[in-house]
């Protein structure tokens, strides 16, 4: 009896293993030999689950994106609201091994956006997305009457949204010297600073 493989499971294998191989020697390193070599399946096989290289970079790239918006869909909001508003920017920020491992495969992927079209178009979106959960966050303030009234709304959305990338940023460059609970507590600290 013939095997049955599930192909979007293998896809997804695939694409870890793509990670794998960006995380630990660049993305210069990402060719369809070497993913493949790490997935423990032939070049032709690959060939099954992405036809080019570029079809299959761009899954990688989109499953970082589609992770963290599962578990932000998966989000209980049930408690306290400045909780709640931490707790969403922080699924944007390396503050576990599983979110540390996206964010340096994000980071190489949008240094190749900067050069690449194909994947120029989703770091947008991505981006974007990012923005657009800060600029909620700043909102939800202004509507529960805790943001501070002598603040700029729109100049406040950019600090944070910089503050959140900023600190994803110094967390995949110096994990040594920035960690979860340093994140955090900065985030804190600059959520605070903007109520009343």
């Amino acid at each position: 009896m013939p095997k049955i493989v599930d192909h979007d499971k293998q896809r997804v294998l695939v694409a870890e293993a793509a990670w794998r191989v960006i995380r630990r020697n660049g993305m210069e390193q990402a060719s369809v030999r070497n993913i493949a070599e790490e997935a423990g399946i032939s070049v032709g096989s690959m060939r099954h689950y992405f036809s080019t290289q570029s079809e299959l970079l761009l899954f990688a790239m989109n499953l970082v994106s589609e992770r963290v918006t599962a578990r932000i869909q998966n989000m209980s909001f049930d408690g306290p609201p400045m909780e709640h508003m931490k707790q969403l920017l922080l699924e944007f920020m390396p503050n576990t091994d599983e979110k540390m491992a996206e964010m340096e495969v994000w980071y190489a992927f949008t240094a190749k956006s900067k050069t690449d079209p194909l994947f120029k178009e989703l770091a947008d979106t991505v981006y974007n997305d990012i923005r657009r959960a800060v600029e909620m966050v700043i909102i939800s303030m202004v509507q529960l009457n805790i943001f501070h009234s002598d603040l700029n709304q729109e100049v406040e959305i950019e600090r944070l949204y910089a503050l959140v990338d900023g600190l994803s940023i110094h967390a995949v460059l110096r994990p040594d010297q920035m960690n979860s609970d340093l994140m955090e507590e900065i985030l804190t600290l600059h959520l605070t600073s903007l109520c009343v």
